[in-house]
């Protein structure tokens, strides 16, 4: 079952037409890129669990395309994409301002995950702010939405972020959201204790902002999680219940 990717189309009618290459991608698209022995050998040991290939079957990327990876963490996804896009793409790299004085190993990752990689573009700026130089066919995030909503950031930032997002895209372009789950009706205030965001508030900022909820995938649902632990607790650690959406800049 998790191995099976499976979408829900929404909201067809408002969505733009895809082009062929992502509608006709396929997780076994994405066995090569996943098969680089210049990953190091830590995150390959993690797809068996993160399945990269069935997200960005469903994230609908192709090759030569130009994404965002937003808030790149370690960079385990930029690594990722970087082989998925090929020579002729090209992946900038956002990791925040924020992030980096918080933990400035983020930097150090970020160096790390560009080294070698003549297709990526390491990039730094305001969270709310990310200074993508052109526009972007798709923007990836995964587990770092609920950070726009965090005590640390300002006022506002979820707003600034998403518009900035949403500019960022070509017409047309596809936001990919992945994160943890809070409890339903929990809005955004589980961001800065649990580390999670209520689905429905995403789908709420995202849509208030323009974008267009096209699909929803269940590869990260784990019924079992109450949805009330810090998502680093050992107890629920790598189990969370996590939201993965679709969506799309009209044009």
């Amino acid at each position: 079952m998790r191995n099976l990717l499976w979408c829900l189309p929404l909201l067809l009618g408002a969505c733009a037409p895809m082009a062929p290459v992502d509608s006709a991608a396929r997780p076994a698209d994405f066995a090569a890129a996943l098969a680089d022995p210049q990953r190091p050998q830590a995150e390959r040991e993690r797809d068996a669990v993160r399945f990269p290939a069935e997200v960005l079957a469903f994230a609908q990327v192709g090759t030569g395309e130009k994404v965002g990876d937003y808030i790149m963490g370690g960079g385990y996804w930029t690594r990722i994409l970087a082989n998925a896009i090929g020579p002729r793409g090209r992946v900038y790299a956002f990791q925040p301002d924020e992030f980096i004085a918080f933990r400035p190993a983020y930097g150090e990752e970020q160096a790390a995950a560009a080294a070698g990689r003549t297709n990526v573009t390491p990039l730094r700026g305001s969270i709310a702010a990310p200074p993508f130089p052109e526009p972007l066919d798709t923007i990836i995030t995964v587990q770092n939405f609920h950070d726009l909503y965090i005590g640390a950031m300002p006022a506002g930032t979820g707003p600034r972020a998403i518009a900035a997002l949403f500019d960022a895209l070509r017409p047309g372009g596809t936001l990919l959201v992945v994160d943890h789950s809070a409890a339903a009706g929990s809005g955004t205030s589980a961001a800065n204790t649990l580390h999670r965001i209520d689905k429905q508030a995403a789908i709420a900022a995202l849509t208030a902002a323009g974008f267009v909820l096209e699909a929803e995938s269940p590869l990260y649902a784990r019924p079992a999680d109450p949805r009330t632990a810090n998502v680093f607790d050992a107890a629920i650690r790598g189990n969370t219940d996590q939201f993965t959406l679709r969506f799309r800049r009209p044009g």
